[in-house]
This record gives C-alpha cells, sequence and structure tokens, in this order.
C-alpha cells in the first residue's frame, strides 16, 4: 500500500465516515452532547443586542412608557436598566462560551487520542514491505496530522455550527418579530449566498490530498537531515537539503494558493449578495416606515440582526468548508483502518513450535516486486543445531533469504518448513518468539543499556541479566559508564560505539534464548579490535542453536558447519569450507581467492 497513492474515496461518503468515527466519540458522548446543548444558547444570546433595539428606539428614543396589562413601565427606567440587562446577558453568554470551549477542546483531544492510539497500534503491526513503500515523512503525516485535522477538527467544527446555526435562527427570529416581509427577503438573499458553498467540494479533496503528500515529502526530508548529518556534513549536502526543503514549502504553497484562487472568491461574493439584500431591505423597509406598517424601532432591531446575521451565516459557509476538509481526512484515516497487512495469521494457527529436525526451504522463489525475482527455486535443508553461513555476491538475495523465516516478507513460491509445518500456519508471534537477529547496524531504543537488553524478554531475572552481559562481554563497557546499566542512551544509542552497540544487541538476543539465531552481517561494519571481542560474544550466542550467519568475515564461515553460496538468486553450492575449496572455478572458491585470501595470510 503506497500512501501516496491515497484517494480518499470515502470523503463524501458523511453518513458512513460519521457511523466509522461514532466508536471513538461515544464513551464521551454525554460531555459531547452537554458542549452542543451550551452551544445553543450561546448562539441565541446572539440576537440579544438587536432585539433590544426595538424597545429602545419605540420608547427610550421615542420617550414613551411601556405598558402592559395594568402596569406601567417608564421609559426612564427602561433607559436605565437597558445596558445592565445587555452586559448581563454578555455575561452569561461569555461563561457559557467558555464552558462550552472547555468542553470541546476536552472531548476533541480524548477522541483525538483514542484514533491515534488505536492506528499507531495497527502501525506497528505493519509488514515490512508497507515500510518499505512508504516514506517516514508520509508515515508520520498520515499517522499523526490526518488524525489532528480530523478527530479534533469534527468536534469543534460541529460546535461552532450549532453556535453559528442558532445565532443566525435568533437573529432570524428578531427580524421575524420586527416584520416577516423583510425577513422572508433577508433569508432568501443568505440562502443564496450558501450556493458557493456547495461548488467546491472536490477542489478541496484534490488540494488536501496533494498537499498531504506534500507535506510527507518535508518531514521525509527533515527526517532525513537529522538521520544523516554526518553524510549531509561529510559531502556538503546542505544546499541539496535546503533546496528539497525549499522546493516542497513552494509545492504546498502553490497547491494551496490554488484552492484560495478558487474559495477566496466566495466570501466577497457572499458580502456582495448580502449587500444587494441589505440595499433592498433598506428600501422596503423605508417604504413601511412611511405607509405606518412599522415602526423606526422595529426598522432598527431588524437591519441591527440582519448585518450581525452576516457574521453566523459566513462562519456557517466557513465551518462547512473546513468540515469537508475534516471528511476528506476522516476519510484517508480509515483508509488506514481498512488496511490489512499483507502478513498476518491463518484463521487457526498451529499453537506450539517445535523444531525438531530441520528448517527446510521447499523449491522457495521470492521477489519484492513483478519486475525480477529475488529468490529462485531454493532447496535447502538446515539440520537443528546446524550453523550454516551464507555467502554470495551483493544483491544476490543472502538478506532476503533469512529475511522470510520470521516471516518479514512471505515466499511468493514454495514454502519455508519446521519440520514437517510450514512456517505460515504458526501464530506472527510464536514464530518470531523463537528467532533471535542481531543485524549489521542494530537499533537502539531511546532509554537505558539494561532497558534495550531487558526489553527482548521483561520477565528475565537479574541472574539472567548478568549471564547475557557476561556473555556478551559487556561488563567492561557498563563499568565505564557514569550510571552502569542505568546509562541513558541517545537516539538510536547513537552515544555508544559500532561495538558497544552490537554487544548490547548480542545481549539482548542472549537473554531471549531462542533455539534460531540469525546474523546478518553483524561483524562486517567493526574494526579488527571491536570484531574480535564481537565475535567472541556470537560464539557464545550461538552455542547450542541452529544458526544462520550471513557475513564475509573468514574466521565466521570458516567455522560453519556448511556453507551455503548463492549468486543472483540462486542457490549454486552447498558444503563445507574446504568441500568448497576443492570445486576447481566453484563460486565459493572465487569469492575466497578475491576476498579472504589475503585475510587468512594475515591471520596466520
Amino acid at each position: 500500500m503506497k500512501l501516496k497513492d491515497t484517494q480518499a474515496l470515502t470523503s463524501f461518503d458523511y453518513g458512513w465516515l460519521l457511523k466509522r468515527i461514532f466508536p471513538y466519540i461515544k464513551p464521551f458522548i454525554v460531555k459531547v452532547i452537554l458542549g452542543f446543548i451550551i452551544a445553543i444558547p450561546v448562539g441565541l444570546l446572539d440576537g440579544v443586542v438587536s432585539f433590544s433595539l426595538k424597545p429602545y428606539m419605540d420608547y427610550v428614543v421615542g420617550k414613551q412608557d411601556l405598558v402592559m396589562g395594568g402596569f406601567t413601565i417608564s421609559y426612564i427606567y427602561i433607559a436605565y436598566a437597558m445596558p445592565f440587562l445587555v452586559i448581563g446577558f454578555a455575561f452569561i453568554q461569555g461563561l457559557l462560551r467558555y464552558l462550552n470551549s472547555y468542553l470541546t477542546d476536552w472531548t476533541s483531544y480524548k477522541i483525538t487520542n483514542l484514533v491515534k492510539t488505536d492506528l499507531f497500534s495497527r502501525l506497528v503491526y505493519m509488514d515490512t514491505s508497507f515500510y518499505d513503500e512508504n516514506t517516514s515523512g508520509i508515515i508520520i503525516n498520515r499517522y499523526l496530522s490526518d488524525p489532528d485535522t480530523a478527530s479534533r477538527g469534527i468536534i469543534d467544527q460541529i460546535k461552532t455550527f450549532i453556535i453559528s446555526l442558532f445565532g443566525a435562527a435568533s437573529l432570524i427570529a428578531v427580524m421575524l418579530y420586527s416584520s416577516w416581509k423583510l425577513a422572508v427577503v433577508g433569508v432568501i438573499v443568505l440562502g443564496v449566498a450558501f450556493v458557493p458553498v456547495a461548488l467546491i467540494r472536490k477542489k478541496i479533496k484534490s488540494v488536501s490530498n496533494k498537499n498531504m503528500v506534500i507535506m510527507g515529502d518535508i518531514t521525509t526530508t527533515m527526517n532525513e537531515t537529522y538521520s544523516g548529518n554526518k553524510v549531509v556534513t561529510a559531502y556538503n549536502l546542505q544546499n541539496r537539503q535546503i533546496n528539497n526543503f525549499d522546493r516542497g514549502i513552494k509545492e504546498s504553497f502553490n497547491v494551496l494558493i490554488s484552492l484560495t484562487k478558487r474559495v477566496g472568491w466566495m466570501s466577497p461574493i457572499m458580502y456582495l449578495i448580502a449587500s444587494c439584500g441589505i440595499a433592498f431591505v433598506l428600501f422596503y423597509g423605508t417604504k413601511l416606515i412611511y405607509s405606518g406598517q412599522m415602526t423606526a424601532g422595529s426598522f432598527a432591531s431588524f437591519v441591527t440582526s440582519l448585518l450581525l446575521l452576516y457574521k453566523p451565516i459566513k462562519t456557517m459557509g466557513n465551518t462547512l468548508t473546513n468540515i469537508q476538509t475534516i471528511f476528506v481526512a476522516l476519510g484517508r484515516v480509515f483508509e488506514l483502518f481498512d488496511y490489512v497487512p499483507l502478513i498476518k495469521d491463518t484463521e487457526n494457527p498451529t499453537e506450539n513450535i517445535n523444531l525438531n529436525e530441520c528448517i527446510l526451504f521447499d523449491n522457495v522463489s521470492f521477489e519484492y516486486n513483478s519486475e525480477k525475482r529475488v529468490l529462485k527455486n531454493i532447496n535447502l535443508k538446515i539440520n537443528k543445531g546446524e550453523t550454516i553461513a551464507i555467502v554470495g555476491n551483493s544483491g544476490g538475495g543472502k538478506s532476503t533469504l533469512v529475511n522470510l523465516i520470521p516471516r518479514f516478507y512471505d515466499v511468493i513460491e514454495g514454502s519455508i518448513k519446521f519440520d514437517n509445518t510450514d512456517i505460515r500456519d504458526f501464530k506472527l508471534k510464536d514464530l518470531r518468539n523463537n528467532i533471535s537477529f542481531v543485524f549489521q547496524d542494530n537499533f537502539l531504543f531511546t532509554g537505558t543499556i539494561r532497558d534495550n537488553i531487558m526489553l527482548a524478554k521483561p520477565d528475565a531475572t537479574l541472574q539472567d541479566l548478568e549471564c547475557a552481559i557476561k556473555a556478551a562481554h559487556l561488563e567492561e563497557v557498563i563499568d565505564s559508564l557514569p550510571n552502569g546499566l542505568d546509562t541513558l542512551l541517545g537516539e538510536r544509542g547513537l552515544t555508544l560505539s559500532g561495538g558497544q552497540r552490537q554487544r548490547v544487541a548480542i545481549a539482548r538476543a542472549i537473554i531471549r534464548n531462542t533455539p534460531i539465531v540469525i546474523l546478518d552481517e553483524a561483524t562486517s561494519a567493526l574494526d579488527n579490535e571491536s570484531e574480535a571481542i564481537v565475535q567472541k560474544a556470537l560464539d557464545n550466542l550461538i552455542k547450542n542453536k541452529t544458526v544462520l550467519v550471513i557475513a564475509h568475515r573468514l574466521s565466521t564461515i570458516k567455522n560453519a558447519d556448511r556453507i551455503a553460496v548463492i549468486n543472483d538468486g540462486e542457490l549454486v553450492e552447498l558444503g563445507t569450507h574446504d568441500e568448497l575449496l576443492s570445486i576447481c572455478d566453484g563460486h565459493y572458491k572465487h569469492l575466497y581467492d578475491m576476498q579472504f585470501k589475503n585475510t587468512e595470510t594475515v591471520t596466520t
């Protein structure tokens, strides 16, 4: 699944999207509804000022007492009371606005956190090919930014829409109370002003998707600058990174400004339509006043309501535009939820994994894409307790071969079996719990050395930890650190040397104590001194294990029980070191003569 190719096809299926997001809203539904209920009086109170103008103009300005039933209220009392009433209503509205904003933000953050957590819990189970196909920037943008836009925005925008809707309703009510004839004209005019909103939905979706991809590329550039800072500095690539970043920023600007060109005319058109309505109201209202069908106070109240009505109508228009953006983001979010990883458990997996006899590659073929097969009809039997070294030309498929065992990828043809059981019949978790990996560049997490070793087996005892440290020859390293085992490592463990990181990784593999160990170029990046120490640690790791070693170090290969030579995706030779050397013009002999003979001369 390439995230750049997102379509968000469900962006206009509002009912379906709301149904999908509702389970995340449901735990907080009481607070959400309460926030929406509070939004109603917040909106309704917008009509207070315009409504107060009618009695103010008719009684205070006109110096007329208000007669209600048998009671008479002097216009002087009305004049003194009116300002306090307006202030009182404004205070109540402000208090309700604060409470409404707090509830909205609280529920929005909670909903967003649930969506992000659920999405992340799916992300960590994505298969390796997913990470191969998508950059870090796109993944970060899709899994963090989209949930923010969708989850946080939907409650806030609905709240804003409710406030604006009831604000408009209260002002329209004042207008109807003042003059239903003028009110009909005003409502029709403002209704026409809404038409442009419906015309830009598809453009919003297109721009939103394009900008998501661009922002992902920008984030990738930042991540690469951080992770590859030494390469950037060593090769003077600063201008290259700046140009990449600047290009992304400009592309984002162009995409967003294209939307502005199409959406920006909405506001002036709506304003023009509203102005035409106001002009007609002024003309027709004057006629009603002169004919005695309307008082000056009613007209003042009506015009004020009409002018104030423009704001909530405009806000509703903007809110509908924003809601469309939210629905596009929601469509992208649930696109992620609906993605099914390629590597997954079968419906009825085998409960127990037992490796009593061998690991069998039975006519295995594999390809990353349809253009080229990386492995072709591999047949290989690895006996329990045997150490197999895998050598061959660069890019020939060595790492791919071992990556198939823990099912980082699945075979295209053939099968891999433990004894007589296909590994696809095991639970993924159980399968991987039986395999330890030591890579060329082992990833260490932010945290302490203790954390990085123990994560392989959280329930390990202190004695297990001490044994693993000793077997990995880590004591000297730990003793030299200020806080020993509890020394905090920098991101990716870069505060340690390459050899030290390898030994931490080996200790992690030792404490896990799995029957199968895979060493993928575990010593190739080390100097001779570091290699010698790491090799001793590896020797302790692989005792009594079934081991697959990808290496070009002579010592590791010579000590293997057998050596498998993989060239251009095919198993071309298999045997012991001496057997393979005895093959004239053999592939292994050729590799040995090119890469290992000089090393052997030096070491002997």
